[in-house]
This record gives C-alpha cells, sequence and structure tokens, in this order.
C-alpha cells in the first residue's frame, strides 16, 4: 500500500524556535520508518505550515498515486491552513494522533514537541464541518498504536478503490434482477464492456491448459471442450488486463455463439477471484465493485450468495452456477464439464469446490433509499462439508451466523435490505469495515 505522509507545523516556530523545528522533522522522519517497517510504502512530503505548502503536499500525494494521507501533528497547525487541501482532495485521510514521548513530566523540555493535541482538534471540527470524513488513532507512539493505524489506512485504501474503481461487464445483465442496481450518480464507478481483445494464441492456450492439470482435479472433461473454455477464458483475462479493470462481472444469458463465444468462461471467473480480481455474477456491478475494494484490505475474499436454508441443522448453503473463488475451496477444485442448458454456447468447462471452514464476515452493500447504501457485516463460520458430498460438481458452502438463528439472520438480514449478491471475506475485522463505511458516508449495520 502507498500512502503519503503529511506532517504539520506551524511557521511561527520555524522562525522563533529553529531547534525545536528540527527536533520536530526528525520525529517525523522516524514516524514515516515505522510504517515503512509495517510494510507500507511511504511519500514523505516536508514538514507543511502554510497554505501553499498543503497543496503542493496533497499534490505529490495525488500524483504519486498514493491511496491514503497519514498526517501526524508535529506541534499545533493552524486548521485554516490545511483545510483547503484536505477538502479538495478525494484521498481518505487518517489522523495518527501521538507525541515523541510518553510520559510528560517536565513542561519546561517537553511542552514544544509534545503538544500537537490540540491541533488535532481544531483541524478534526474543520474537516467534520466541511463534510470531510477521516479516521483517527490517538495513544502513545508504540508498535501497537502503528499496527492500529495500519488497519486504518487498509480501511482507507478500500474506500479509495472503491471510489475509483474499473469494472467490466460481459454479457449484459440478468433482465428482472433489481437489488443490486444503483443509479451512476450515488457511486462512482467505470464501467466499461466487453470488446473482442483479438486472437489468443495456441501456445497461450497450451500453457493454461498444462496449469490447469496442475491446479485443479480433472474429471470427464474432453480436450475439446477444455481447451474451448480456455481460449475463452483467456479472452476475458486479456479484457481485464488491456482495460486495466479492478473486477468484472458476468452474466451467463448474455453469453452465446451469436455474440462470439464458444462456451462460457465460468472457470475464468474462479481463477479471477483467485489472484484477488472482484467478481459478481448476472451484470452485477456494483458487488464486483465492492469485491475488488474488499480486497485492499483482506486477502481471503470471494463472491457468495445464499441458496438454501437447512431449518433443521441451523444452516445456510451457498452457491452459485459456476463460479467460486478455487483459492478459498476445501480441497483442490474440480475442473469439469457441465452441462450449459441456458442458451446457444457449448458445454463450458468448470471450477468447483467448497468453501472451506473457518470464521468468516458475510459482507454486503446494500443501495437504500433516497441513492444511499449500507454496509451490511455479520459474523459466520464456513462449516466442512459433508463427506458424502466432497468433490460433488456443485459449488458450495455451508455457513452458520455466530449471533443467532438462520432464520432470525435471516430476518434482520432483508429487514435491513441484505441483497442476494454478497461477498464471503475469510478472518475478515468487522471494525475496519465499519471505518470503511465511515470514509464511504455509508450507513453500517452488524447483524
Amino acid at each position: 500500500m502507498k500512502i503519503g505522509f503529511l506532517p504539520l507545523y506551524v511557521e511561527l516556530y520555524d522562525r522563533i524556535c529553529p531547534a525545536d523545528a528540527a527536533a520536530a522533522r526528525e520525529f517525523a522522519r522516524t514516524a514515516a520508518a515505522k510504517f515503512r517497517a509495517a510494510g507500507m510504502e511511504v511519500i514523505e512530503a516536508d514538514a507543511c505550515c502554510l497554505d501553499a505548502d498543503f497543496h503542493a503536499a496533497v499534490q505529490l500525494f495525488e500524483t504519486e498515486k498514493c491511496e491514503a494521507i497519514l498526517s501526524l501533528h508535529l506541534a499545533y497547525s493552524p486548521s485554516l491552513e490545511a483545510i483547503g487541501a484536505l477538502k479538495s482532495t478525494p484521498l481518505p485521510l487518517v489522523i495518527i494522533d501521538t507525541t515523541p514521548d510518553a510520559v510528560f513530566a517536565d513542561p519546561e523540555k517537553q511542552l514544544m514537541a509534545n503538544h500537537g493535541i490540540h491541533g488535532v482538534q481544531d483541524l478534526g471540527n474543520l474537516l467534520l464541518r466541511n463534510g470531510k470524513p477521516f479516521l483517527i488513532a490517538a495513544g502513545e507512539f508504540d508498535d501497537l498504536l502503528v499496527c492500529r493505524t495500519t488497519k486504518l489506512l487498509k480501511s482507507a485504501a478500500m474506500a479509495n478503490k472503491m471510489q475509483n474503481l474499473r469494472i467490466g461487464r460481459i454479457g449484459g445483465e440478468f433482465a428482472g434482477m433489481g437489488d443490486f442496481l444503483f443509479s451512476p450518480e450515488s457511486i462512482s464507478i467505470t464501467e466499461v464492456c466487453y470488446t473482442d481483445p483479438g486472437e489468443i494464441s495456441a501456445e497461450d492456450i497450451q500453457k493454461e491448459i498444462i496449469a490447469d492439470r496442475e491446479n485443479f482435479q480433472l474429471r470427464d472433461l474432453s480436450d475439446e471442450i477444455h481447451e474451448t473454455s480456455v481460449k475463452a477464458g483467456l479472452k476475458v483475462r486479456k479484457f481485464i488486463q488491456d482495460n486495466q479493470l479492478d473486477g468484472f462481472t458476468l452474466c451467463f444469458t448474455g453469453i452465446s455463439r451469436e455474440s462470439g463465444w464458444e462456451t462460457v468462461p465460468f472457470a475464468e471467473c474462479s481463477k479471477a477471484m483467485a489472484r484477488k480480481t472482484g467478481y459478481a455474477g448476472e451484470g452485477d456491478v456494483l458487488t464486483a465493485g465492492l469485491h475488488a475494494a474488499l480486497f485492499k484490505g483482506f486477502d481471503d475474499c470471494g463472491f457468495a450468495e445464499m441458496f438454501c436454508p437447512d431449518w433443521e441443522n441451523d444452516l445456510i448453503f451457498t452457491s452459485h452456477m459456476g463460479e467460486i473463488n478455487t483459492a478459498l475451496t476445501l480441497d483442490k477444485p474440480l475442473l469439469t464439464r457441465m452441462p450449459f442448458i441456458f442458451g446457444s454456447a457449448g458445454d463450458p468447462a468448470v471450477a468447483f469446490g467448497c468453501f472451506r471452514p473457518g470464521n468468516a464476515l458475510w459482507v454486503d452493500l446494500a443501495p437504500q433509499a433516497g441513492d444511499k447504501f449500507k454496509l451490511i457485516v455479520s459474523e459466520i463460520e464456513f462449516l466442512p462439508q459433508p463427506e458424502n458430498l466432497r468433490g460433488s460438481a456443485r459449488n458450495a458452502g455451508y455457513f452458520r451466523p455466530k449471533k443467532s438463528s438462520i432464520g432470525a439472520f435471516l430476518e434482520e438480514y432483508t429487514r435491513n435490505g441484505g441483497t442476494h449478491h454478497a461477498v464471503a471475506v475469510y478472518d475478515g475485522d468487522t471494525a475496519m469495515l465499519r471505518d470503511f463505511a465511515a470514509l464511504m458516508k455509508w450507513e453500517f449495520t452488524e447483524i
């Protein structure tokens, strides 16, 4: 992750106490180094004092394509100097509210280096009054604070990606499916409709076939269907690469021989998710975008859909026609022929598997009245697949809500407008998602 590091200072001190100013800048360099050690790529600005300094720093961060700004008050810094640049940038802001000394025992010696907290208060008030959301971590400058702040920065990275999405659309959308539709004015997503990327070389097809034999269990799959499916999948992959897409959606009803497809590229949808490309089915641009954004905060995310309830055993069965993140399956995924009865396209090779056991979050972005959004998050546990169903040619998952029965969960989910497409996030962090929603100015609901 790339961040812009913004130290705030006051021009008065540069003039009247240059030794203190030098010490403050040294603390800024120390703080920046801590975040580099935590795995961040840090673009440092010099300590900013005046309006022009802040505008120059923010321009640097935008030019460098930073994903968030991390600010640190080295002393009191007048908020009117900073607010113009900070309210104008689309980059999300995280404030670290800390000082060089953990113990304040000698005001005569320590005051100049340790009084930035009221500058944070000045700026925070102005940010809120100007409609600029922010996240903040306050405390002793130690590894724990750096860890807390790093989580906030990941939430900021999710928000930054959500506001800069490029999502591909293949096959249109499923007619009559309405819960994931949204007005273009409500959220900024650049949609890129599929265009044929040109011929796929025989060499690339053979390389992918060899990789499939390594990564999947092949069963009942003819060489012809395998090759046709790989060719279709590589067309999707090239479309993604050529257009620098963050994610895509595929609607199987729009995939036909008449539209230039020999078969449905379901397997590539699964492979793309394993490569951390956002995805959702049936023309769902919104959930594909959410999925792409979540990958900025979490490694293990998969497009998912609740299908059937098991009332007796208090379980919900998840599935989708031909897509699953194959990096998240319990066993080595199966690659096999699936009879395709929904159009003129030939039978595809499809990757099948079951979500592995483990703790996860069910994450849904639900459009609301008035072009608003609600992020719905629920703690769940995926359970082992029944032994008699392991290796079956069906994508699956079995989960149980952690905080209620499935009946109460389903009631509350629908009361809140939860949609039928979502993202399962293994080892997710609810607080990070709450912060993500805050930066996006979305309502947040935990079920």
